[in-house]
């Protein structure tokens, strides 16, 4: 297996001020560029990222950005970060000079995902930052400012001609840009798995289905918090991979969010780097089988620990490899009691798979 990747060194000098108000004291942000450098820097002590194919970010232009976001979004991100920073919305604030980072994040991830396109690479992970699975066409959220996965879309259809893509969003908290912004597209089918009601929590629900020219083409899988490998192999089993199957997609792509791990401070789930490797296999499995080639984009993930070892375990997987280093003083992790599907998860999967075979995502 080829599998390229994208990474550059200013995806790390965007500031996302997240203070967390005025009365917490500084220092104790969470959006910060630690677990991501950890992550680079682990690939290159494993020796990783020298099987990995390098790929060139390119900026975003213009016409890219306004395929997606309007006009006015652009120019007052764009005059506020020229000004020093400021803010697109709930918990999207930025420093000087983001505006161009975040261009950068949506070229890189577009750059990604062309390069399995056009056969370059059999596999690709963007490492990007900040992320864009909560930035909806309008406004900012949740570190996020630019769409980045339907940013990168939207250029290959432009350019490409690419037709049916399937987003599997595992990030713990809801894709909610993604899905705005995907409502009313047959085209693109938007799957979520996230813990249920943690962000946006007003959002995720298992009734989103989609716009009526597009019902069915949204799929939520809210999951209740503790949930670990078993219940999300469960989902994956009775939604993820069923719906995927009925809508055949010509390219699938993951917004790879790493926050749903046993460790990270943002979430309360327990995935470990080996139930991430897990879901990675058959996301794999699932591409070969529909002929349809898998991207990754980086999302979320605040553990400065657990990160690294999820990454590593991912990037192995896509380059068809073992996993170099075991998870630290975690492992046992992966055999803990809850990591089995309980009966109130699978009682939540049963019922978003119900609502995904009545509104027609399951064929």
């Amino acid at each position: 297996m080829t599998c390229g990747f994208v990474c550059d060194e200013r995806y790390f000098w965007h500031d996302a001020r997240d203070a967390g108000g005025p009365y917490v004291e500084a220092g104790a942000e969470m959006e910060t560029p630690v677990s991501r450098r950890r992550m680079l820097n682990l690939l290159s002590v494993t020796g990783l990222r020298q099987q990995l194919t390098a790929i060139e970010p390119v900026p975003l232009d213009r016409e890219d950005l306004l395929r997606v976001h309007p006009a006015e979004y652009l120019d007052r991100f764009k005059a506020q970060s020229d000004a020093g920073g400021g803010t697109m919305g709930d918990y999207a604030d930025f420093g000087p000079g983001s505006y161009e980072i975040a261009v950068l994040a949506a070229g890189g991830v577009h750059a990604a995902f062309d390069a399995v396109v056009t056969g370059g690479v059999d596999t690709a992970y963007a490492l990007v930052r900040p992320p864009g699975h909560h930035a909806e066409r309008d406004r900012g959220r949740g570190y996020c400012l630019l769409a980045n996965i339907p940013l990168a879309l939207e250029k290959l259809r432009a350019e490409r001609g690419t037709g049916r893509v399937a987003v599997i969003d595992w990030d713990v908290h809801h894709g909610n840009g993604t899905q705005s912004i995907y409502w009313d597209d047959p085209a693109t089918l938007a799957i979520s798995l996230h813990q249920r009601q943690l962000f946006p929590y007003e959002s995720g629900t298992v009734g989103e289905a989609g716009g009526t020219p597009a019902l069915g083409r949204t799929v939520n899988v809210p999951l209740p918090a503790g949930s670990g490998v078993g219940a999300y192999a469960y989902a994956f089993e009775r939604i993820v991979e069923p719906a995927v199957r009925a809508f055949r997609p010509e390219l699938i792509v993951v917004a790879s969010g790493f926050d749903a791990s046993c460790l990270d401070p943002m979430g309360r789930m327990l995935l470990t780097p080996a139930g991430y490797a897990a879901l990675t296999r058959r996301v794999m499995a699932l591409g070969r089988e529909l002929s349809a080639p898998v991207a990754f984009a980086h999302e979320g993930g605040y553990s400065p620990v657990a990160v690294p070892f999820c990454g590593v375990h991912v990037l192995a997987e896509l380059l068809g490899a073992d996993a170099p280093v075991a998870f630290g003083d975690f492992g046992y992790m992966d055999a803990l009691e809850d990591q089995q599907l309980n009966v109130h998860q699978r009682g939540m999967v049963d019922q978003a798979q119900a609502a995904a075979a009545r509104h027609g995502a399951l064929g």
